[in-house]
Parts: C-alpha cells; structure tokens; sequence
C-alpha cells in the first residue's frame, strides 16, 4: 500500500512515498563516502581477480596474470634455507656418526632438522614423543631395548633399508615361525609360562619348568640361553617389562602361536623412486635424532 508523500519542512527528511503497515520509509540516502568506498572495493576485486588466483575450476583456478603462487612461495623459501645451509648438508651428507661432537654446531642442526623429519615422516607409527605403540607392535625409541642395536650407525641403517619390507635388498630380515603349527597347545602353555617366569611375572611354576626344555629346543637359538635376545636377528630381549606387542599371558600365547611379522619401509630415497624417501643427510640427521632422545647406545 503506499500514499502520495506528506510534505515536509525544508531541513527535514522527506519520505519515498512508500509505506508498510502505517510506517514510511525514510528518503535518507547514503553518505557519499560510503558509496565511493563501495565503489572502490568493488574495483579492486575486479583487479585482484585479474592480477592473482581467484576463480576456482574443477582442475585448477585461475592463475592470475602475475603468476604469484603461494605454494611457489613456500618453495622459494625452502630453497633459499637450504641453500644457506648447503655447506651444512653437505657435511652431515658425508660425516662419519660415531664422531659427531655433540658440542658442534653440525650436531645442533642434525638434531634440530632430525627432529622436523622425524615428525614428519616417524611419528604416525612411533608417536609425535618417539613413545612408540605397544598394541601395534611400533616400538618405543626412548629406552635401551633395541631389536636390531641402538647405536647411531645401527640407526641409520635401520632407517636407510627399513625391516622386512620389499623396497630395499640389504632390508633387516629374520622371521619368528609360528609355533602353533609346531607345538601341541599344553606345550605353548608351558613356553608362555616359561617367558612370564623369565621376565618377572605371576606364572605357573610347573608349567614354567617344562618350559624351560622347550624354550631351549625351540627359542635360544634366536633369543639367547637366557631369553636376553639377539641384535643381530633382531630377536627381543624377554627377560624385562619392556614388550613390542604386549607381555600379558593372552598376548605372549598369541605371539607364540601365531608369530609376529612388524614391517618398516625403508627410507632412502634410493629405494622409494617414486618420491618421499630422505636423502643421506635427512637420514644422518633423523638418526643423530632418535639416537639422543635418550635410549641410544
């Protein structure tokens, strides 16, 4: 509904003429700086869009006539870091681990750029602390329980070629049989009763005896007379708290029954050809990393 205009006083806001249930509109124009400011930001959208990635397609967006890209940004930034430090890389490239100084700058930078690697590559299976997941057989790297040696060299190794994976020939290979092909059940009791005894825990000490005979027979060869494991098959110690997938009596009996068979891939660059491998100095550095956090030998 609307009525023709009221006049009004000539300083006072006249109305549009249109009115709503009784009440009228206002004729109360912006302010001009406002319009010119709309105006403004309108052409510089226009401009933006020309000048820089705006327009979203199904396969890209448009680039802009600049060409600027914010991920060739953050590469133009790596690279010039890396090329600051290039004499760095290069030295850690090539350095002898055992020798490293800890007191050296290139120690610092190895230990500072092998913490960035490690979370970035390490820490979906080892834990952002390096803690590592018992359940799932990712083992902790902050105590002095090694499979396969903790000392730095052993730990750029075991990152270079990974643990029985497919990727690298020179890969850390050995594997548990599954006893439960081999052994009765009774016998299995006994062997798991054996471990629980060996490494501390409540056991049946009857069982545990005849467990001793068939851990000698079956398990010493690769886990030593006393259950103290083998570096060099990467055979666990048993004979402490510290377990890879669980040392309950449940856990123990499937491991003996059904074997274990963890798999790491292998980092080297030279073994990952279709990208996302380190190259020997991210190598050295992770090491040099892992190997301070506290359980390196």
């Amino acid at each position: 509904m609307s009525k023709p205009p009221v006049n009004h006083a000539p300083n006072e806001v006249g109305t549009t003429g249109h009115v709503w249930d009784g009440v009228e509109e206002l004729n109360n124009p912006l302010p001009r700086w406002w319009v010119y400011i709309l105006y403004a930001t309108i052409v510089w959208g226009v401009i933006y869009t020309i000048l820089y990635p705006a327009w979203p397609f199904p396969s890209g967006a448009t680039p802009g006539v600049l060409g600027f890209s914010t991920r060739g940004q953050v590469a133009a930034d790596i690279a010039a870091m890396q090329e600051k430090n290039a004499a760095l890389i290069d030295q850690l490239a090539s350095t002898d681990l055992t020798t490293l100084d800890p007191n050296s700058e290139l120690y610092s930078f190895a230990v500072n750029g092998g913490d960035a690697i490690f979370r970035a590559n390490c820490s979906q299976c080892h834990g952002s602390g390096a803690a590592g997941v018992q359940a799932s057989g990712y083992p902790s790297l902050l105590d002095n329980d090694w499979l396969w040696g903790g000392a730095i060299t052993d730990i750029a190794y075991t990152i270079t070629n990974g643990i029985r994976n497919e990727q690298s020939p020179d890969s850390r290979y050995t594997q548990m049989p599954a006893f439960g092909e081999i052994l009765a059940p009774e016998e299995i009791d006994a062997l798991v009763n054996h471990v629980l005894a060996i490494s501390g825990q409540e056991h049946d000490a009857a069982l545990a005896a005849t467990g001793t005979t068939l851990f000698a027979d079956n398990c010493a060869a690769c886990h030593g007379e006393n259950g103290e494991g083998n570096h060099d098959l990467g055979a666990p110690t048993l004979t402490d708290k510290i377990w890879l997938y669980g040392g309950d009596p449940k856990t123990l009996k499937e491991t003996v029954t059904y074997a274990r068979f963890g798999v790491m891939p292998a980092w080297s660059e030279e073994w990952r050809p279709g990208g996302g491998g380190l190259t020997q100095a991210e190598i050295n550095a992770v090491a040099t990393y892992v190997h301070q956090l506290g359980g390196g030998q």
